[in-house]
């Protein structure tokens, strides 16, 4: 087979995804070095833009050919209408956002150094929650995928129990949360993608392969994927219970904001399209890798040609 045959889309209508979680307006400021005490940083570039880890996912999963839907909270506010804007005009659709009266939209200040890595203070108005969106199972069921993050976790909860209960793939965004979020949700889910600093406060280990062990361990009806960065990605191969290992493309880092939700975007879309492991994780994998190469959060978001373009340069890298 081609990498094209491969990772194409399958043919016929896109695959409908369904993202849960946070919608934010960002402002990045771009730094030569993250500051490391007291005084004033002067940024050499900056950009606004909305996004937040579920938007950002469903940012990817248009790029990538995929029908993206959000499900969120946003303000009352002038802010609120700016993300719904910007969400609707990136090509998702929002007709699901619910628009919390008495709340601040959530917004956050990104710093952004010259090798990529980031400094991020966010803020989410506890008001915004207040109120749980509801949905019936017909709704869910137009869906291919859902995907939640942990910004939402009683939205989330119900979506990853509605979708599992008719037999959709019920994805879980494995971040950092607050303790007992991760537990809650995780035994809804039919998939988890765990990023480095969440398995790692789970486990207490840094070991990759035995950090992935674990968590199959603590959470066996799932699969496990646990993202490493430029180290790709480890995952337990539920037909072997082997732990395996996805390398990635090298890359020169320019901004990593938003890498992990590109990959959880791509992700939750290969799995829609009734993509193999394997595959979904390296189709994921190289796109969140291109997100880095340039600045500017998600709107680093890769085309699927741009993506299978870089599978088939990078082929023997990757085999």
């Amino acid at each position: 087979m081609t990498f094209s045959t491969v990772f194409d889309p399958p043919a016929g209508t896109p695959k409908h995804v369904l993202c849960v979680g946070a919608a934010v307006l960002d402002t990045l400021f771009r730094v030569r070095t993250l500051p490391s005490g007291q005084g004033k940083v002067l940024p050499y570039d900056m950009l606004q833009i909305a996004e937040g880890m579920a938007s950002s996912a469903a940012f990817a999963v248009a790029r990538l050919g995929g029908k993206a839907s959000l499900w969120g909270a946003v303000g009352n506010d002038a802010t609120g209408e700016r993300i719904l804007r910007e969400l609707s005009g990136a090509g998702i659709s929002t007709e699901g956002m619910l628009r919390a009266e008495g709340a601040q939209s959530a917004v956050a200040t990104i710093l952004v150094d010259d090798e990529g890595e980031r400094l991020i203070v966010p803020f989410y108005d506890p008001k915004l929650h207040h109120t749980l969106k509801t949905f019936t199972p017909e709704e869910i069921a137009a869906f291919d995928a859902v995907l939640v993050d942990v910004r939402w976790p009683a939205l989330a909860l119900r979506v990853l129990q509605a979708a599992r209960e008719i037999g959709k793939p019920a994805i879980l965004d494995g971040d950092v949360a607050p303790d007992g979020i991760i537990e809650q949700l995780a035994p809804e889910a039919t998939h988890i993608v765990f990023s480095e600093p969440a398995a790692q406060r789970l486990t207490g280990i840094t070991d990759f392969v035995e950090m992935t062990r674990l968590l199959k361990q603590r959470f066996s009806q799932t699969f496990i994927c646990v993202t490493a960065g430029a180290a790709g990605s480890f995952w337990c191969d539920d037909q072997s219970n082997d732990i395996r290992h996805s390398p990635t493309i090298a890359i020169k880092a320019v901004d990593t904001l938003a890498a992990g939700d590109i990959f959880h975007g791509a992700f939750a879309l290969a799995i829609a399209e009734g993509k193999a492991p394997a595959e979904a994780i390296q189709l994921s994998s190289v796109a969140a890798a291109i997100k880095c190469e340039i600045f500017g959060g998600r709107s680093g978001a890769p085309t699927r040609a741009d993506v299978i373009a870089r599978l088939a340069s990078m082929a023997p890298k990757l085999s």
